[in-house]
């Protein structure tokens, strides 16, 4: 096992990586705030972030599978494991003959659930075979009916408006005639009192 692969290296490796990006917020903030020791602390994390990256990249990637959470006692290196293909294989003692009476019963319930399959196919064919053609015309008539509906609506709105309209000179119109009649009847009667 080699020393980059050690738990001691990724302890060690990751110690620095933090240190070093907690140096270079402390720089950052040195730098931001215009402490006189920002300047030194951000370039002095910057370039051991640099080199931890560098470092980083040549050693490349590894793999972690975690087969320790299938196998435990995996990642112990001195565990005792015996391999899988241990024991004997293959043993008669290991088979117990077939009881018939299952066989029917699981079979018979796989015959019920083959058939409610067909039934289902039979549906889903029936459906296929059905004829689509004329929705297409007959959702368009459906479109023709709505957008005349809608405009029929939107003139009856207006004749309402029209009417509310009408009804309120129609009502101005009879107090003027009113007011006209009371005229009338007041000259009529002083000619009459004239004459």
């Amino acid at each position: 096992m080699s020393f980059v692969k050690s738990k001691g290296f990724k302890y060690f490796k990751n110690l620095v990586i933090g240190l070093g990006a907690a140096i270079v917020m402390l720089g950052a903030l040195g730098k931001i705030n215009s402490y006189s020791w920002g300047g030194m602390a951000i370039t002095a994390g910057l370039i051991t972030e640099a080199v931890l990256f560098a470092f980083l990249g040549i050693i490349g990637p590894e793999k972690d599978y975690y087969w320790e959470k299938l196998y435990p006692g995996l990642d112990n290196y001195n565990a005792n494991l015996s391999p899988l293909t241990a024991g004997e294989m293959g043993s008669s003692a290991s088979l117990r003959p077939l009881d018939a009476d299952i066989v029917e019963n699981k079979l018979g319930g796989m015959l019920d659930e083959l058939q409610d399959m067909s039934k289902s196919l039979g549906s889903l064919r029936a459906l296929q075979e059905v004829d689509f053609s004329e929705t297409s015309e007959q959702l368009k008539t459906m479109h023709n009916f709505y957008s005349r509906m809608t405009d029929a609506m939107a003139t009856l709105n207006e004749t309402v408006e029209d009417t509310k309209l009408y009804k309120e000179q129609m009502a101005t119109l009879n107090q003027n005639l009113s007011s006209l009649n009371g005229v009338y009847g007041n000259v009529l009667s002083a000619f009459t009192i004239k004459s």
